[in-house]
């Protein structure tokens, strides 16, 4: 089932273009992750799909059009700083959103559990860390069950503990069955998170599916031996290598992620190869999102 359709999204602000021609669409149960540096359009992306922004041109088009003006009954989203009030508590905080939700099956226990808050529920709001009140936040946008839930940036200012309680929490949330739509700039966490990526660059969209696919699933391998010629010449017999580079005082191949690499040690052993230097590393989506994106300019 699509949850969300964006056709030819764009939008300018004066002689600035943040979105250009935007297709995407998203699917139940993916936790989709809009990735790109500051200033590619995500935040406007989001603030359009929620209905804060106007959009130039293009359509968007929530849940098939099922629930009409009530989609947004069926979405949870933060947009970049939480806002609570401040000397009023978890508690209170979260029942101010459950009145504006005209929600009253929510279970502020469950919630505040999830998101590691309830030793703390009676604090006040300004007595919270910054992590603890993205946490808040993320209680927040689970009120009233919705199908979706929208996160910009969500562990923007965090310390490492922050972001590893932050991503656990999301982890938590998309194994429950929501789709997730989470736009960052930070690849690590895109790549633990989501199931699926769409690479945006300067409003425009330069790739988009399954994380998996994105990311080339070659395995790369760097070796050495004491004779570099002897050791280039036996790898080119190998039909298993895919891709052969001579860089400085290493050789660089490629082999499918399913070839075991310690058969390429036996068999240079074999033909009476020593390997001095052997690492083999899978690529990751910083990779590949650095030679999308340079290829776009």
């Amino acid at each position: 089932m699509s949850v969300l359709k964006i056709s030819g999204l764009s939008k300018s602000y004066g002689r600035i273009t943040a979105l250009k021609d935007l297709n995407l669409e998203i699917e139940a149960g993916n936790v989709y992750g809009l990735l790109g540096p500051n200033g590619s359009g995500k935040t406007t992306t989001l603030g359009i799909i929620l209905g804060i922004l106007q959009q130039n041109e293009g359509t968007f088009e929530w849940f098939d059009g099922k629930y009409g003006e009530k989609h947004r009954l069926r979405i949870g989203a933060i947009l970049e700083t939480p806002n609570f009030y401040p000397y009023l508590n978890a508690d209170e905080n979260l029942e101010i959103v459950r009145h504006i939700k005209k929600d009253d099956s929510s279970d502020f226990d469950e919630l505040l559990a999830l998101v590691n808050l309830k030793e703390r529920r009676k604090s006040r709001f300004s007595t919270y860390s910054l992590g603890m009140k993205q946490r808040l936040a993320i209680a927040a946008t689970l009120i009233g069950n919705p199908d979706v839930l929208i996160f910009d940036e969500p562990t923007n200012g965090l310390d490492p503990q922050g972001i590893a309680e932050v991503r656990d929490i999301l982890k938590k949330i998309a194994d429950r069955g929501k789709t997730v739509i989470m736009a960052s700039h930070i690849l690590d966490e895109v790549e633990k998170i989501c199931s699926h990526v769409a690479i945006i660059k300067k409003g425009q969209l330069l790739a988009t599916g399954p994380v998996g696919s994105i990311i080339n699933s070659d395995i790369t391998v760097e070796l050495a031996a004491a004779d570099m010629n002897k050791l280039k010449a036996f790898l080119g017999t190998l039909s298993i290598v895919k891709r052969l580079e001579h860089k400085g005082k290493t050789i660089e191949i490629g082999i499918d992620q399913y070839i075991d690499h310690a058969d390429i040690n036996r068999m240079a052993f074999e033909q009476g190869i020593l390997l001095t230097h052997f690492v083999a590393r899978k690529k990751r989506l910083e990779t590949e999102f650095l030679e999308i994106t340079s290829k776009a300019g």
